[in-house]
C-alpha cells in the first residue's frame, strides 16, 4: 500500500537479519572510519604544505581525498549508529539530505576519475606539454566541473526520486538512503524512475569507464616507448595505482545503479552498497600512499620536520 504523504522517518533493515553480525560490523566499520579520516587528511595536508606535491596530479588528488572524507561523513555515522542499537530508523529529513549529498558526491567521483585519467594521459603522452597544458586555471575549471556535474545531477535525481509512492512500511532494505533503494521500497509504477537511473548510471559510470579505458590504450603505447626503466616503472606505478581506484568503484555502482529493481541489485545491492561506501575509500589512500613514492618521500620530510622542532 502507497503513502502519498511525505512519511515521518524511513527504517534502514541494514544488516537487521544478522543481530550477530551487526557488533561485529560496527567495530570493523569504526576502525574503517579512523583510518579513511587519517589517511585522507594525510593526503590533503601533504599536498598543501610540500611544495614539491604542488602539481596537477596531487591537485586532483586531494580533491579525490576530500570528496572521499565527505562520502564517508555522509553515510557512516548514521550506519554506525543503526550498528550499534535497535533504533534502525533515520528521518525523512534526514534521508533526504542524505540522498542529495551521496548523488552529488558518487556523480562528483565519476567525472573526477575522468579528469585524473586526462592528467595522466598528458602527463605520459605529451610530457613537454604537460606544465603548460594543465596549468592551474585549467586544473581549476575542471575541478569545478567535476563538482557541478555532481551538483546537477543530485539536483535532477532527487527530486524525482522522492516524488515516488513509498510503501507505508517504510523499510528500506538497506543502510543509507540512496536512489536504488528507495526505488525498491515504492509501491507504484517505477518504469520512468528505473529508466532515469540507467541512463544517469550510463553518464556517470559506464562512458567514464569507456573513456579512461581509451586514454589508457594511449598511454600504454605510450609507455612503451619509454628507453628509461626509471621513467616507465613510474609511470606505471601512478597509472595502476589509478586503474585499480577506478575499477573498484564504477564496478560496485555499476552493479547497483545499471538495473536497480533487478533481482541480483535486490539480493545483493547492500554488499555493494558497503563496498563502495566504506572499503573504496578506506584503499583509496591505501593504494595512492603504498605505491607511490613522491607521498611516501613527502611524508618522510614532514615527518623529519616536525620530530625537529
Amino acid at each position: 500500500m502507497a503513502n502519498m504523504s511525505f512519511p515521518v522517518d524511513f527504517i534502514l533493515l541494514g544488516f537487521s537479519q544478522w543481530p550477530q553480525l551487526e557488533k561485529v560490523l560496527f567495530w570493523i566499520v569504526s576502525i574503517f572510519y579512523i583510518m579513511i579520516i587519517f589517511g585522507n587528511l594525510t593526503i590533503i595536508l601533504l599536498s598543501c604544505v610540500d611544495p614539491r606535491l604542488y602539481t596537477p596530479m596531487y591537485f586532483f588528488l586531494s580533491n579525490l581525498s576530500f570528496l572521499e572524507l565527505c562520502f564517508t561523513t555522509t553515510t557512516l555515522p548514521q550506519m554506525l549508529s543503526n550498528l550499534w542499537g535497535p533504533e534502525k530508523t533515520i528521518t525523512y529529513t534526514g534521508c533526504v539530505i542524505q540522498l542529495c549529498v551521496f548523488l552529488c558526491l558518487g556523480a562528483t567521483e565519476g567525472v573526477l576519475l575522468v579528469v585524473m585519467a586526462f592528467d595522466r594521459y598528458i602527463a605520459v603522452c605529451q610530457p613537454l606539454r604537460y606544465t603548460i597544458i594543465m596549468s592551474p586555471p585549467l586544473c581549476w575549471k575542471l575541478a569545478f566541473i567535476s563538482w557541478l556535474s555532481g551538483l546537477t545531477e543530485s539536483l535532477i535525481q532527487s527530486p524525482i526520486t522522492l516524488q515516488l509512492p513509498f510503501c507505508s512500511h517504510h523499510q528500506v532494505d538497506d543502510f543509507l538512503c540512496e536512489v536504488p533503494a528507495l526505488i525498491r521500497l515504492a509501491c507504484g509504477n517505477t518504469f520512468s524512475n528505473e529508466w532515469q537511473m540507467t541512463i544517469s548510471a550510463i553518464l556517470f559510470t559506464i562512458l567514464p569507464v569507456g573513456l579512461i579505458l581509451t586514454s589508457y590504450g594511449y598511454i600504454a603505447q605510450a609507455v612503451r616507448k619509454i628507453k628509461s626503466i626509471e621513467g616507465r616503472q613510474k609511470a606505471i606505478a601512478t597509472c595502476s595505482s589509478h586503474l585499480a581506484v577506478v575499477f573498484m568503484f564504477y564496478g560496485t555502482v555499476a552493479m547497483v545503479y545499471i538495473d536497480p529493481k533487478s533481482n541480483f541489485a535486490s539480493e545483493h545491492g547492500k554488499l555493494f552498497t558497503f563496498f563502495y561506501t566504506v572499503v573504496t575509500p578506506l584503499l583509496n589512500p591505501l593504494i595512492y600512499t603504498l605505491r607511490n613514492k613522491e607521498i611516501k618521500s613527502a611524508l618522510q620530510r614532514s615527518l623529519k620536520k616536525w620530530s625537529r622542532q
